[in-house]
């Protein structure tokens, strides 16, 4: 993997998101929702770009050699800011590197703790445990999630982490 960027989400074609929104892999660990179309795109982007423009929050596409292969973004939930990374599966081994640039940009943000909420249909993720003060079950939306909890500036310094 040679050229990983984060882009403006207006920089990319909403119907390129709709092959990663919509594939079975992908949906499986997401909350339920109607599949993509063209117009749902274009919502979901200007809905993303909204959150982006708030205090604290940043969404953006994930590109690796120019391909679109995902998003990620600091956002708000019930309990604060929240990680979120979607990508492709083919691109999966990406994600620590993901991880650890949403880190740095909480840092910078000054985010004292973020979250991370995995639908409870995933698998607890031992790396996410190891480097969490919290780990805990909640609801929002209508689902059930399972929650991390994690110290900012522990993350950044590797904390905990082997």
């Amino acid at each position: 993997m040679s050229n990983l960027q984060y882009v403006s989400l207006d920089e990319i074609e909403p119907d390129k998101f709709i092959p990663i929104l919509n594939k079975a892999s992908t949906r499986k660990h997401l909350v339920t929702h109607d599949e993509f179309d063209s117009d749902l795109a274009e919502k979901w982007i200007r809905d993303k770009i909204e959150i982006d423009d708030l205090e604290g929050c940043i969404v953006r596409a994930i590109t690796v050699d120019d391909e679109l292969v995902g998003w990620c973004g600091i956002q708000l939930s019930e309990l604060g800011y929240e990680i979120a990374i979607v990508v492709d599966d083919r691109s999966w081994g990406i994600g620590k590197m993901v991880f650890r640039s949403l880190i740095s940009w909480a840092h910078d943000f000054g985010h004292e703790v973020v979250y991370i909420h995995l639908l409870h249909t995933r698998p607890e993720y031992e790396f996410l445990r190891k480097i969490s003060q919290s780990v805990f079950p909640t609801e929002m939306i209508g689902d059930r999630f399972t929650t991390y909890e994690l110290n900012v500036v522990d993350c950044l310094a590797g904390k905990k982490q082997n």
